[in-house]
């Protein structure tokens, strides 16, 4: 029989036969089952969407003992004012159940959308940035309540110290949310890192002049032949097994030495050297045909010097610069890098600086922009306009013929000689 569900009436209840099924007399659709091992569970039963005898009723459960019989009736209160409003709490926790956490879909979108769709190294760093900084924070959040809000914190967070990070990890983010909206994960549409406004970054942009290229390269000849002296804190226990003075030196191979003279001489990006091939080379033409980089499909030019330097490399695999394994190029040039950029004073000098340097000499020899980005294999017009600024002798040039030409015309004393100064006046005391 309905009674009003108060404190006495479920001690009454728990005290009387076991299971059962109780509903209140004064809220319609409010209940409360006890199960046969004394467990208490709440609950309301409504015809969900416009109700009537041709919809099925639905039982949907909340709480147990931790809710008084006040808040139980409360909670079934607002619950069956939403399905007044067209909600449906049971189809709701069951989408809810159903719905991927961050960490759960962000591992979808790498092995569906990005391994598929992306370049390599795009997606390497697309999983550094959902493991280390996104499922930290965002991960256990199920992906259709993420909120602006939620991500701005994040953006903050990251920017702090790594303002670029912070942007590529939005940039990722915002990729996955693309991809569940293809999926009818989240509407369409929907995407929290909308207004999010990126941190400011500032190009890294270092290019060596001519005092610095001549230090580089007797760096790089030291390496390969000498070696490279180093020093060692003689005031450590294991400085006592260091070798002797004359001997403490670092030789570099000939393929460490060949990859760092080609980034030099051809302005390539890092992989696009370790990863070449020889079947690449076309040494007829002068080329490198390179079937994938970061801009797709390329080719870039051989000059002179480079192919002396790819002709006297001995072959002892597929790839030109030669690692510890035939069947896998070299993974980076981080440690002999660091050796020989301090040994030429180039703090803070990165390998990709090389690119810039060779593109740099470039612009300041006259070339145009468009061939400089030709020989870069920039795609995009504005990606070369960064050496604009150096390109200065043919301005320079021209600023001197006109100079030239003023002063012929005023003649040649209009540069040595100084005007008389002018006589101070005379003021009354």
């Amino acid at each position: 029989m309905p009674a009003r569900l108060s404190k006495r009436t479920i001690d009454a209840i728990l005290h009387g036969a076991l299971p059962a099924i109780v509903y209140d007399a004064e809220l319609k659709g409010f209940g409360v089952r006890v199960a046969a091992s004394g467990s208490l569970s709440w609950f309301v039963e409504y015809r969900p969407g416009a109700g009537g005898r041709r919809m099925s009723k639905k039982r949907f459960y909340f709480g147990s003992r931790e809710f008084t019989p006040e808040q139980a009736r409360q909670t079934a209160k607002e619950l069956l004012a939403s399905v007044a409003l067209g909600s449906d709490p049971m189809a709701d926790r069951q989408r809810d159940r159903q719905s991927l956490t961050f960490r759960e879909f962000a591992e979808r979108y790498l092995s569906e959308e990005a391994e598929a769709k992306l370049k390599p190294g795009t997606v390497a760093n697309y999983r550094i940035a959902i493991r280390k900084h996104a499922n930290p924070e965002i991960g256990r959040i199920k992906l259709d309540t993420i909120s602006n809000s939620d991500l701005s914190r994040l953006h903050s967070k990251i920017g702090k110290t790594k303002p670029m990070t912070a942007n590529r990890v939005m940039e990722c983010i915002s990729s996955i949310f693309r991809y569940a909206a293809t999926c009818n994960i989240v509407p369409v549409g929907h995407n929290p890192t909308k207004g999010i406004r990126a941190f400011r970054e500032n190009r890294r942009e270092r290019f060596l002049n001519s005092e610095e290229l001549a230090r580089l390269g007797e760096a790089i000849r030291e390496a390969e032949t000498d070696g490279t002296p180093y020093d060692i804190d003689e005031s450590k226990p294991a400085a006592k097994h260091a070798p002797k003075p004359q001997n403490r030196r670092v030789k570099i191979d000939a393929y460490t030495a060949a990859a760092l003279r080609l980034l030099i001489l051809t302005g390539a990006r890092l992989r696009e050297i370790l990863h070449l091939k020889w079947q690449y080379i076309d040494f007829e033409r002068g080329l490198l045909l390179l079937p994938d980089s970061k801009t797709g499909r390329k080719a870039i030019i051989l000059n002179t010097p480079a192919v002396l330097i790819l002709q006297g490399l001995e072959r002892t695999g597929e790839y030109v610069i030669a690692s510890e394994r035939d069947d896998r190029p070299r993974a980076d040039l981080n440690r002999p890098w660091r050796t020989i950029s301090k040994r030429a004073q180039l703090p803070g000098v990165r390998i990709h600086d090389l690119r810039h340097t060779h593109a740099s000499v470039g612009a300041g020899a006259g070339l145009s922009l468009p061939i400089i980005g030709k020989l870069l294999g920039h795609t995009q017009p504005s990606t070369t306009q960064r050496y604009a600024h150096l390109a200065s002798d043919p301005l320079q040039k021209a600023s001197n013929e006109i100079a030239n030409a003023l002063v012929t015309q005023m003649g040649d004393s209009f540069v040595s000689c100084k005007a008389p100064p002018r006589p101070l006046k005379k003021t009354a005391v």
